[in-house]
Parts: C-alpha cells; structure tokens; sequence
C-alpha cells in the first residue's frame, strides 16, 4: 500500500514515461514539466523558473526535487506567508524531495540494496540516501512513516 505522495509520485512519473533510475534527470524532467531550469548562488522557485544553486549533481538533484513540489504542489509568497504556514509547505518540500528522488515504486523493484546502492543509483548523497533507506524500511517493517503525511 502507498501513501499518498508515493502514488502521486508513482502518476507524475507514469505521465513522463519515466520508469528507472537511469531516466531522472533533471533537464529532461525539467523540460517535460514546464519549469525553466536556471543556475545561480542559491535555489528557489518563482513562478514556472527554478533556480538551482551551483554545487554538486547529488546535491543539485535534491535540491530540484524540493523545489520540484513548490512548483507543483505550492502556492502564494512564502515571504508573505505566517510562518507557520510557511514551516509546514518546506516540511511538505523535504519529504516530497525523498520520494520524489528516490521513488518508492523503484526502490520495491530492487532485491537487495545498501545506502552506498542508492546513493550511486539515485545520484544522492550519502544522508539522503540513509535517510530515504531508514524511511521505506521503517515502511516495510510496519512503521508506516509518514504514511498519511503530505
């Protein structure tokens, strides 16, 4: 059974054809989603424009899943938002950025891995990969974390 994001995750890609890992990339997700991808000192999104902070492809491709969900899923002015609100909507960005890259749905099609495994599969760094693993496996043994979040 998937969560919510999971499923969301599961149809964003079905819709871009994207079925392995070897198909996340992000100029091409990118390009088939309508965001005009852009490099500068720091990340954000306005409007359709990502901006994506120069440092390395691990870290820029998590960076883009974060901002991938504000895209999607967000809306109004952060810097005009009640903190609160605003804490909540990045809460919302992390999480999707760990299902976004590293779906769960590829992740169910490997036999055995290990966080270096994913780490060089997923082109993340070495906690994001631990911590992505800590969370499908809390999943499996019937922690179910996360399991009606966001």
């Amino acid at each position: 059974m998937y969560t919510h994001i999971e499923d969301y995750i599961i149809e964003l890609y079905k819709n871009l054809s994207i079925n392995n890992p070897e198909q996340l990339e992000i100029g091409k997700i990118a390009l088939s989603l309508g965001i005009k991808l852009h490099y500068g000192e720091s990340t954000y999104r306005f409007g359709d424009n990502i901006i994506i902070q120069f440092t390395t492809k691990q870290r820029q491709w998590q960076l883009f899943g974060h901002e991938v969900c504000h895209y999607l899923r967000h809306y109004g002015n952060q810097l005009r938002m009640k903190d609160s609100f605003r804490d909540l909507q990045e809460w919302q960005a992390n999480n999707f950025a760990y299902h976004f890259c590293i779906p769960t749905f590829m992740l169910d099609k490997l036999y055995i891995f290990t966080v270096t495994d994913i780490m060089n599969l997923f082109n993340v760094e070495f906690d994001f990969a631990l911590r992505r693993l800590e969370m499908y496996q809390n999943k499996l043994i019937g922690g179910f974390e996360n399991a009606r979040a966001y």
